[in-house]
């Protein structure tokens, strides 16, 4: 969060000295530097501009400095993210006075007309589509223009603010031209770089979903919201989705509905939301979805790989949303207020093509229906609405940049943008209760389907199914469903000299819990040690699959499995094989004894 302090370092009167100021030509180191300022109005718009970053930073003859402009309502996240960028950061009354060779913004809030050098601003979102209420001349009432291409941002005595209005399609060029003719001449078409590095790595889908933790056949739902009451995450009226509040329907049914171990689902939020309502209270408000399976994405680095590895989003008017049904996956729309968006814009024009969430529906199903019912090219000409130059954003803007700048290009390397990083091995690890089903498919090989929902707050319906139990995290929140739990479960390292080994760890839990039929230690992706209440320990390590990677299903399911195998047939005395079934995966699970009963 913003502290006082941080918010003085950039509002005060602490000037900087360098690489620029009054005397700054005594200790810089070198001198001839041509100065581009980053003008970062809140962590939203600083995402596009940490987008072309790379395109200056490694030009000797480029210093690149940053400020804020103070101007935003969502200042929380800001000097935490100059910080990281590692660059000078003016205080804004220091920017205002500094000559520059160029500006370069994603927004428009701020006194960017007082700014002394060109002025290149670039859309923070797919475009401009959304409505912004501000005060009309008198003060009293409101009126509600298309942020980005209205008069109230784009001129200031009826002249452009900007050297150059950065657009990524010439439909935005029509409607600029409508809204603010005086703006048209400084429009440049130089595409979407957001947009260009997601279509750059997208061939490597597989790669995300697996440190997603996606097994090959899971489904990948990605929950996304935009900001503001009407949004999916917000508690607004009836327009955006007919239903008013949806958040505190859905949370509970993704656990409910969807199978632990046929979907994972992730949260892209936007950084409004986090920011404006504070990290920790967006963490408490999900904490309950989070135990449950729910993944929580960076609003500043995962999100994009999350897209790409998605199966389904499921969202709302938001640029998150839009990215995703342009590089073609299956979109359900939970909120989507109309009201609040230009008619004539294509994310408007996606609002009256995607399917739309019923919220007395099941969940399950309408998910299924969206990826099941999906067409490839539905979305096809809202995607070419996204860019009228895919791939070349960087080689556009760069010579843009430097033709404002004033000096060449540099002509030893290309211009290239940051590719997408490959994000951490971050699994579903619910510590919620799991409650499962189990069903005996066959005897030889032995084979278990295993269907579990973390959280149910009712007994799942599976006419199928002829065994249940109780699945429960050693951590769980509530430590009195311990002492009912069928199954106790822990994730570590197998030699955590915490609570490790597992064969030390597994005997205390059974000794500690008399109910407890069976004790799971999971050491791996793939693999896991039990304990069984008739005191054997084995291993049980899922098979490869055929490309010789871990298998990506929940080992505790494994664990589930033995369960109710040993229900039916006591445990063989030489090592095995037992097939397990979520959804309509197969896993060979060899079953090795490390010691007799």
């Amino acid at each position: 969060m913003v502290t006082a302090g941080k918010i003085a370092g950039m509002t005060g009167t602490l000037r900087l000295r360098v690489p620029v100021g009054a005397d700054a030509e005594r200790w810089v180191t070198r001198a001839q530097c041509r100065r581009v300022l980053f003008v970062v109005h809140n962590v939203t718009s600083a995402t596009r501009l940490l987008d072309v970053l790379p395109l200056l930073s490694g030009d000797p003859r480029v210093q690149l400095l940053t400020t804020c402009t103070q101007s935003s309502p969502f200042l929380a996240g800001v000097p935490e993210l100059l910080a990281a960028a590692g660059l000078p950061v003016l205080p804004w009354e220091q920017a205002k006075d500094t000559p520059v060779d160029l500006a370069v913004s994603a927004s428009y809030g701020g006194q960017l007309h007082e700014l002394q050098g060109e002025l290149a601003v670039l859309s923070h979102g797919v475009g401009y589509n959304k409505k912004l209420a501000t005060p009309d001349n008198t003060g009293q009432h409101r009126t509600t223009p298309v942020f980005g291409l209205a008069p109230e941002w784009l001129l200031h005595n009826g002249r452009p603010i900007a050297s150059a209005t950065v657009l990524s399609h010439p439909e935005q060029l029509d409607r600029l031209g409508t809204a603010c003719p005086e703006a048209a001449p400084t429009a440049v078409l130089a595409g979407d770089p957001c947009y260009d590095r997601v279509l750059d790595a997208l061939p490597y889908r597989e790669r995300f979903r697996r440190a997603l933790g996606v097994a090959p056949h899971q489904r990948l739902v990605v929950v996304s919201s935009t900001w503001a009451p009407r949004s999916l995450f917000g508690d607004g009226d009836t327009e955006s989705n007919g239903e008013g509040d949806l958040l505190p329907w859905l949370l509970p049914r993704l656990a409910a509905e969807l199978p632990a171990d046929e979907y994972r689902t992730v949260a892209v939020l936007h950084p409004n939301i986090w920011y404006g309502h504070g990290p920790g209270q967006v963490r408490g408000w999900l904490d309950r979805a989070r135990r449950a399976g729910l993944g929580l994405i960076s609003e500043l680095h995962g999100w994009r790989q999350a897209l790409i590895a998605a199966d389904c989003v499921l969202g709302d008017h938001g640029s998150v949303t839009y990215y995703a049904a342009s590089i073609g996956r299956p979109v359900l729309l939970g909120a989507f207020p109309d009201g609040d968006l230009d008619p004539a814009s294509p994310v408007a024009a996606l609002g009256r093509t995607a399917p739309k969430l019923r919220p007395h529906g099941s969940l399950r199903a309408q998910i299924e229906r969206a990826v099941q019912g999906h067409d490839p090219g539905r979305y096809a000409e809202l995607a070419a609405q996204t860019t009228s130059a895919p791939g070349r954003s960087a080689a556009l803007l760069r010579r843009l940049f430097y033709d404002l700048i004033g000096i060449p290009e540099p002509t030893d390397r290309p211009a290239l943008l940051d590719r997408l990083p490959l994000p951490p091995y971050e699994p579903a690890q619910p510590t919620a209760p799991v409650r499962v089903l189990t069903r005996l498919i066959d005897a030889e090989p032995p084979t278990v389907a295993v269907t579990r929902y973390a959280d149910a707050a009712h007994e799942p319906e599976d006419p199928d199914a002829d065994g249940a139990h109780t699945a429960v995290h050693e951590d769980t929140q509530d430590a009195g469903r311990l002492s009912v739990a069928d199954v106790v479960v822990r994730y570590g390292a197998e030699d955590d000299p915490r609570v490790g080994p597992p064969a030390a760890w597994t005997a205390e839990v059974l000794a500690r819990h008399p109910h407890c039929a069976l004790a799971a230690y999971v050491t791996g992706p793939d693999r896991c040690t039990v304990r069984t209440r008739q005191g054997d320990l084995v291993r049980l390590t899922a098979a490869p699959d055929e490309t010789g990677r871990a298998d990506l299903c929940d080992p505790a399911a494994y664990a589930s499995a033995l369960l109710a195998w040993l229900g039916a047939k006591p445990l063989g005395a030489a090592q095995a094989e037992l097939t397990v079934v979520t959804g309509a995966a197969h896993h060979r699970v060899a079953v090795e004894r490390l010691s007799p009963a």
